[in-house]
């Protein structure tokens, strides 16, 4: 396969956890944009009908599959739903996640579980789960997504949970990259710097501004700078891409411009 094929996601089904919003709505689209039929996974039902409209919109199929990830028997439901409804699924986006803001010595059991078990619990036994089943189907092609952070390289202030699931999910991409290959999957990561979402448009101006100084491009990113490579990691086109995990922020973890206060 050559050429704009290679990009091609038509004939696919993918699932996309954390599909109601922000960077889960923007996969599931650039999936179907690409041609692939999407099952949407998220708790809020009405936001995910909302995205399954744009998606028909596109001539592409969607299932809506109301699904809190923390919940693993709802994880088995939502691969099995994904057979019924759509068919097998050759792509799955771990997407879904969430956060509280505390400094380390704040943190509570409760808090580390909520987080933990969204971040980190539900994409390890998801992708198990998807693996199982791409191997009990006979299937032969599959790409695992998996969302990190800027926090799996850097530490933050008040992030160290978050963090730390970020962290680990970039090993769990490269574990699965190494045990999964011989049955066809691969397995990525993308990192994301700072993209505009409904959650960071009600953050502080002054922290935004601090963000636009500090990213050599000088802005957020938006959700299509995430979609654009999701596609090119769930095609053809990476067939032998596994186990890397990219960055995009903009340049931020590369380093930041000088202040503007002149020679």
């Amino acid at each position: 396969m050559s050429g704009t094929d290679a990009f091609s996601l038509a004939g696919k089904v993918a699932i996309v956890t954390g599909a109601s919003h922000g960077i889960g709505e923007g996969i599931a689209k650039a999936y179907a944009a690409a041609g692939a039929d999407v099952a949407l996974a998220a708790r809020n039902v009405d936001d995910l009908t909302r995205v399954a409209a744009d998606i028909t919109a596109l001539g592409r199929r969607a299932a809506v599959i109301q699904t809190d990830v923390s919940d693993l028997d709802q994880c088995a439901r939502l691969i099995l739903r994904t057979n019924q409804e759509l068919g097998g699924p050759s792509i799955l986006a771990n997407v879904a996640g969430v956060n509280r803001r505390k400094q380390i010595i704040d943190v509570t059991l409760e808090d580390w579980n909520f987080i933990v078990d969204i971040n980190l619990r539900a994409p390890f036994f998801l992708s198990a789960m998807f693996a199982k089943d791409h191997v009990a189907r006979g299937a032969t092609w599959g790409k695992v997504l998996h969302i990190a952070s800027m926090t799996s390289f850097r530490g933050y202030h008040d992030l160290a949970v978050y963090g730390a699931t970020k962290s680990a999910i970039v090993n769990v991409a490269e574990m699965q990259a190494v045990e999964w290959a011989p049955f066809g999957i691969r397995s990525n990561a993308i990192a994301p710097g700072w993209i505009e979402t409904p959650l960071t448009a009600t953050m502080n101006p002054s922290r935004k501004q601090w963000v636009e100084d500090h990213v050599p491009q000088g802005r957020y990113g938006v959700t299509s700078d995430i979609g654009h490579l999701a596609v090119y990691l769930a095609s053809h086109a990476s067939d032998y891409v596994t186990g890397q995990t990219y960055n995009v922020d903009g340049g931020f973890t590369a380093g930041h411009p000088w202040p503007n206060i002149g020679s």
